[in-house]
């Protein structure tokens, strides 16, 4: 695993390998301080909200295809603990704003 599964993000949200564990550990440190690694945050009800974020590490444990840095997931409520994961900060936006507007219809709130 020696540089091969950490992310940071440039001045576009776009992931960029890091080779260097100490410099991505400060990176995120300091990103996480100041939300930079935060896609988006919605409450759908009290006790339910659903959060997507930058995960800094590749979750692709095999198989081809581009790097997964973003994960959606969903904290209370009757679908706590569901996740998704994505590839580009866009696609995460995007899975975010589906995810909450299901949650949203089931559980009858107006957005």
């Amino acid at each position: 695993m020696i540089g091969g599964r950490w992310y940071i993000l440039d001045a576009e949200r776009h992931p960029v390998k890091c080779r260097d564990l100490m410099a991505w550990a400060r990176w995120m440190e300091e990103s996480r301080a100041d939300d930079r690694t935060r896609v988006a945050h919605t409450e759908i009800t009290t006790g339910e909200h659903v959060s997507t974020v930058f995960l800094g590490l590749d979750h692709r444990f095999g198989g081809e295809g581009p790097p997964i840095l973003f994960e959606t997931m969903v904290f209370g409520g009757p679908h706590d603990g569901e996740m998704q994961r994505y590839a580009t900060w866009d696609d995460a936006e995007t899975g975010h704003k589906v995810l909450v507007g299901k949650l949203r219809r089931e559980a009858k709130v107006k957005p």
